[in-house]
């Protein structure tokens, strides 16, 4: 097995407002010790959502898990020191006492964390059901799929009317 099929996604909890910090700190210690092939990834989800302020709309990035950088790594007991100790922001992993707890698959998938392309065998007027998101449980017609953005467009039956929404592949399943 490769190192990295062994590496799994990690979350470092950190203090408030240091999430960015970390990981630029994490990012500097990948080059500085040559961890390229141990640490592979580091993401912070966020979302981009509109507010309006004085009339004007503004498009803002927000965080969607405040205080959590997650760590795609080959674990180590000598990553986890240099992560908690050597790293300004960084209070800990999120685990029993404070020991690396590696993300399931399932939770992975539904943090978007990594890039899945799904090749889903749906087309125009397919029932599906939503598993992911706000919408999770709702059934709803296929009426556009775009194949290349790896989303669909829907329609949701909520609270007695037709409502369009726009889904991610790995947000829905096709029902047969």
């Amino acid at each position: 097995m490769s190192e990295t099929e062994q590496a799994k996604w990690y979350i470092l909890h950190t203090y408030s407002g240091y999430e960015n910090i970390v990981k630029a700190n994490l990012e500097q210690m990948i080059e500085n010790n040559g961890l390229q092939s141990q640490i592979l990834d580091i993401k912070i989800p966020t979302e981009t959502t509109i507010e309006e302020k004085n009339g004007k709309k503004k498009a803002v990035e927000t965080k969607i898990m405040p205080c959590y950088v997650f760590v795609k790594l080959v674990y180590s007991s000598e990553l986890w020191y240099m992560l908690t100790y050597n790293t300004r922001g960084v209070t800990g992993f999120v685990g029993p006492q404070g020991r690396a707890w590696p993300l399931e698959e399932s939770e992975v998938k539904r943090l978007r964390l990594e890039d899945v392309v799904v090749d889903l065998d749906i087309k125009v007027g397919d029932n599906v059901r939503v598993v992911n998101g706000p919408f999770e449980g709702l059934i709803g017609v296929v009426k556009e799929i775009d194949n290349m953005h790896q989303k669909v467009g829907l329609m949701l039956n909520m609270f007695g009317r037709d409502t369009a929404v726009d889904m991610d592949f790995v947000q829905i399943e096709v029902l047969k």
